[in-house]
């Protein structure tokens, strides 16, 4: 679809006589780059004649896939200003970009924050609705590729000029910084307990359009600011984390780039292969198993020497999880083997950092049993599962939640029905005292496996203990 005529686009129809593409040709390129994000789009040579001799201007992420098709066969970047479409929605490229330059960052990573509330505000999901289904695992290519070649920034000082907004610029001290940190250690806490619907959670977006980004606006020194970029990367990957498990696949996309970022600008290289890791998570939960791997690897790659031994640990496990998503059980068992043996050197005495709290040896075994499901190995599911369950689950109620299912999934292939029924009722009771869309996801493959068995008698009873998790709104 597109909005309404307004006289020819004569600055999109030079531009295409320079870049020798014909209408056919920009359609064709269109819905390539669009079928890359995860978009089905059907342009063909008559919806660029309409673009070009009536003016309209197409809807959604269309005007910056023009923009990007016209760039790439001219080989520089498009405007969309040079091709009639600078009043075009810039919502769906929002938080995509990863830009070299840090000043560019700060807007980059700011504008997503200010349209994420306006989402949220909107009461129907807003602009996150409107993006439904355009996670697309390659947009993650450019932020590691650049990552990996320079994770830091040579200066971020900043001092802004008195004229560039009203009243005295804000200046940030350490003490700002701090608030941050602080915000970031208490969301933390709601999420593993709450999950990342609970409204504890939800506050942080909030957090960084009202206290972060007029920081990251404001004039600070180089040291001020590397801490206030880590702070804020770390919030961001919150954000994008708790999208993550509310289902919100797209948002959290843009959030992780947006925190990759901050955190080069920090020169904080662990923290940003944590991000990297979170990307490759997402990336092993939807089915890119091998991308997966690509991003658990570039975290590895620049920490070697730098992060602690419990941070990589941390990192093969995750690049484990995706060598079993791919199915490829050698890779696998080799990056627990060494995540396990990072584990091992670990010492109590070691300068972890902060966001690494969760980090223990029943998280990898929890997540030692979630590879050896994906690669159909019931009896280390069950042996790495126990272990997991062993611990308490206070402070980590959706892990707990998650472990049940794993376990219940391992009882059910081992051929052990009421075992697998019992842990299933268990993790149900879990999964209804929290708000994760993920581990709902969850419950519902268990669900699925055990249709072969719906006239038993357990099995009737676990789905209707889970009938009003199932029907609750999203």
């Amino acid at each position: 679809m597109s909005r309404e005529q307004r006289g020819p686009n004569e600055k999109l129809g030079a531009v295409l006589a320079l870049a020798g593409i014909s209408n056919a040709g920009l359609a064709r390129r269109v819905n390539d780059l669009g079928a890359q994000r995860g978009l089905t789009l059907r342009y063909d040579k008559t919806s660029v004649a309409r673009w070009v001799s009536k003016g309209m201007v197409p809807q959604g992420a269309a005007p910056h896939l023009i923009a990007a098709a016209i760039g790439q066969k001219l080989g520089r970047p498009v405007p969309l200003h040079e091709i009639g479409l600078a009043d075009a929605d810039p919502a769906p490229e929002v938080g995509l970009a990863f830009p070299r330059d840090v000043g560019q960052a700060v807007r980059s990573a700011t504008e997503l924050y200010r349209l994420d509330l306006a989402g949220r505000r909107a009461g129907s999901g807003g602009i996150w609705q409107s993006l439904a289904g355009s996670f697309a695992v390659s947009a993650y290519a450019t932020p590691a590729s650049r990552w990996l070649i320079t994770p830091a920034d040579s200066s971020v000082a900043r001092e802004v000029n008195p004229a560039e907004g009203s009243g005295a610029p804000l200046k940030v001290g350490h003490s700002d910084v701090q608030k941050l940190r602080e915000a970031a250690e208490d969301a933390r806490r709601w999420d593993s307990k709450y999950g990342g619907g609970d409204w504890r959670s939800s506050m942080v977006p909030e957090c960084l359009r009202v206290e972060a980004a007029p920081l990251l606006l404001g004039s600070y020194s180089d040291e001020v600011g590397r801490a206030l970029f880590g702070a804020s990367a770390e919030l961001t990957r919150l954000a994008g984390w708790m999208a993550f498990d509310t289902g919100q696949q797209e948002a959290a996309q843009r959030y992780y780039i947006q925190a990759l970022r901050l955190a080069r600008a920090a020169a904080d290289v662990p923290l940003g292969g944590y991000v990297l890791a979170s990307m490759s998570l997402q990336a092993t939960y939807r089915g890119f198993g091998d991308e997966g791997v690509d991003l658990a690897q570039a975290a590895l790659e620049r920490n070697r020497g730098l992060a602690t031994a419990r941070t990589m640990s941390f990192f093969r496990l995750v690049e484990a999880r995706a060598h079993a998503r791919a199915g490829d059980a050698q890779a696998a068992g080799a990056a627990l083997k060494a995540a396990e043996g990072w584990l091992e050197r670990s010492r109590d005495g070691d300068n972890d950092p902060s966001w690494l709290g969760f980090y223990s040896y029943d998280r990898f075994a929890a997540d030692a049993a979630e590879c050896y499901r994906d690669l159909k190995a019931p009896r280390q599911v069950r042996r790495f599962t126990e272990q997991a369950l062993s611990q308490p689950t206070e402070e980590f109620v959706r892990s707990h939640g998650l472990r049940l299912v794993v376990s219940a999934v391992a009882e059910l292939e081992s051929g052990n029905l009421d075992a697998a029924c019992e842990q299933g009722v268990r993790a149900v009771e879990v999964a209804g005292r929290i708000s994760s869309a993920r581990t709902t996801e969850y419950v519902k493959d268990l669900l699925h496996r055990l249709e072969p068995y719906g006239d038993e008698p357990r099995v009737v009873e676990l789905r209707e203990r889970a009938r009003p998790l199932l029907m609750a709104p999203a």
